[in-house]
C-alpha cells in the first residue's frame, strides 16, 4: 500500500524513522487568536508544549526541546498565524484544526 495520501492515525504512526514531525492541534480559538497543543516527534523522543497564534503573525511557543526543533515549530506556527487574516478575508476558517509537517533529509532538515 502506498503511503502517498495516507494520514498518520496514532502516535506510533507519527514517530518518524528519521527527521522530525511537527504537529499543531487547535485546543481553542477566538476571532484573532488560537491556542494549539504543539508536539514534536523524533525517532527517539516526543516533546509537548503549547503555542498561541495571533492573526498579526505573532506567536508564543512554550516547549522544552532542542533549540533547532523549537525554531522549526515556531516557524510553522508563524506561517499558520500569518495566513489566518487572509483566510478570514477569503471567507475560510482562519484557524486549522491540525497542522502536521515532517522535516528530515531532503525536506529542509539534515
Amino acid at each position: 500500500m502506498s503511503r502517498a495520501g495516507s494520514h498518520p492515525t496514532s502516535v506510533s504512526d507519527l514517530t518518524p524513522t528519521e527527521g522530525a514531525r511537527f504537529l499543531l492541534e487547535r485546543t481553542s480559538e477566538a476571532a484573532d487568536r488560537a491556542e494549539y497543543r504543539a508536539t514534536i516527534y523524533t525517532p527517539t523522543e516526543t516533546f509537548a508544549g503549547t503555542a498561541t497564534l495571533v492573526d498579526d503573525g505573532s506567536v508564543v511557543v512554550v516547549l522544552a526541546a532542542p533549540a533547532d526543533l523549537v525554531d522549526m515549530v515556531t516557524m510553522l506556527a508563524k506561517l499558520t498565524a500569518r495566513a489566518a487574516a487572509k483566510k478570514r478575508a477569503d471567507g475560510m476558517p482562519p484557524w486549522p484544526a491540525r497542522v502536521l509537517r515532517w522535516r528530515g533529509p531532503g525536506r529542509g532538515g539534515n
